[in-house]
């Protein structure tokens, strides 16, 4: 069954719509999705991120914009620009309490979703992220049946349960016949600043056999650092992004080769 596209706001146009996915929660998606913005925008792009987790939105809060609020004009959504001009869009900057509880069945979490990408002015845009939920449930089907996704980065955490799950997510996306531009591992191993060594804290991951066994491409695997952590918890990730700028930028030119590729 073929299901109509939907489209933007009249003058918004968005180059590419890349979605941010796990099969669980608690591999650090949504931290993933705010530093592929950071490295993108670094590089010069222009980037948007919407936040498709709507009973679990955290991206105002890692970006330190949880106290903005998206206003209507004329009926259309204005988002709200982080301090480097990230345009972000939550259904936390729409209520009037951040902590208050979205208790909305799957169809209306849903079509919210839906008008996040209709319904919002994103203008001129060459990323927009699509931080989506985790697992394989109504929002991800919805996303990849209704709006144009050009294709899909897994986030993944070294632990053999993970693996699998990904392995369901990667399926979805081809059932779906949404592209894969990559798997991300986050959390693969912390680095001692005193002596430097590598130590696998979840133990050594497989993310390379099971990159390979699905024909998929590693972009980058993202190590414990505690700086990082603190910068989202306190709503700085943007200054994570400038002061850790080689890592960053090594996940921007892997996304960028990937889609370049796959376009050929």
């Amino acid at each position: 069954m073929h299901i109509e596209k939907e489209k933007p706001q009249e003058g918004t146009d968005i180059k590419k719509v890349v979605a941010i996915m796990s099969g669980k929660g608690g591999v650090g998606k949504s931290s993933v999705t705010s530093l592929m913005a950071v490295s993108l925008q670094n590089k010069g792009y222009k980037v948007g991120i919407l936040d498709a987790d709507i009973t679990g939105p955290s991206i105002p809060k890692v970006f330190g914009i949880g106290e903005k609020r998206a206003v209507a004009i004329d009926n259309v959504i204005q988002p709200v620009e982080t301090t480097t001009g990230i345009k972000v869009i939550s259904i936390n900057l729409m209520m009037d309490q951040e902590d208050s509880p979205v208790v909305w069945r799957g169809p209306l979490i849903a079509s919210m979703v839906k008008q996040f990408y209709t319904d919002v002015a994103w203008g001129e845009l060459d990323y927009l992220l699509i931080d989506l939920p985790p697992g394989t449930g109504d929002v991800p089907l919805t996303i990849m049946q209704s709006l144009p996704v050009d294709g899909i980065v897994v986030v993944s955490c070294p632990q053999d349960l993970v693996q699998l799950i990904v392995k369901k997510s990667v399926n979805m996306a081809r059932m779906m016949a949404t592209p894969i531009y990559g798997l991300v591992e986050n959390m693969s191993y912390f680095q001692c600043p005193d002596c430097d060594k590598k130590h696998y804290i979840f133990g050594e991951s497989n993310i390379e056999e099971v990159a390979k066994e699905m024909d998929m491409e590693v972009l980058e695997k993202l190590p414990i650092n505690q700086d990082f952590v603190t910068l989202c918890d306190e709503g700085r990730v943007e200054i994570f992004g400038k002061t850790y700028f080689g890592l960053c930028e090594q996940l921007a030119e892997k996304l960028e080769e990937r889609i370049g590729g796959m376009e050929k």
